[in-house]
């Protein structure tokens, strides 16, 4: 499970036109998910992102996590974080998971980070073509894979 992970001052999903969900201060989180991702792999990066301490403090150290601040988090779902562009130009995606078996992670991805920082979440719609607007914060931009725990 990959997530690219950003510092948002807000951030918004539109779909058709029409704003689907928005978050002011937070994380705007891309989630893709593998093909043999588990529940482990969403119980550490869960744990992982709503611990990371990305947000500054009072001294403008970045010592503060997304719970510290009460911020927000969007999470949306991103099959091309496990695009392989090893051979030739055109990107594969065969080690992304199927969506019988994505969907239930992701669903289940959202629960746990809603548990976890004690707030709702907001998402996009999975499988749909949307556009994603930020303002990056710092920019700070994270990415962690819950294979190579980095």
């Amino acid at each position: 499970m990959r997530a690219l992970i950003q510092r948002v001052k807000k951030a918004s999903v539109t779909i058709d036109g029409k704003v689907f969900s928005e978050i002011n201060q937070g994380l705007l989180i891309l989630l893709g998910i593998e093909a043999g991702d588990t529940h482990e792999d969403i119980n550490w990066l869960v744990g992982k992102i709503a611990r990371l301490r990305i947000f500054p403090d009072e001294n403008e150290a970045m010592n503060l996590s997304v719970q510290d601040v009460k911020g927000n988090c969007l999470v949306v779902s991103q099959f091309t974080l496990h695009a392989s562009t090893k051979k030739g130009n055109r990107p594969s995606f065969i080690k992304a998971a199927r969506p019988e078996i994505a969907i239930p992670l992701y669903d289940n991805f959202i629960l746990q980070l809603e548990n976890e920082i004690e707030k709702k979440v907001a998402t996009g719609s999975f499988g749909a073509m949307m556009d994603v607007a930020l303002l990056n914060d710092g920019p700070v931009t994270i990415w962690i894979d819950s294979k190579n725990k980095e």
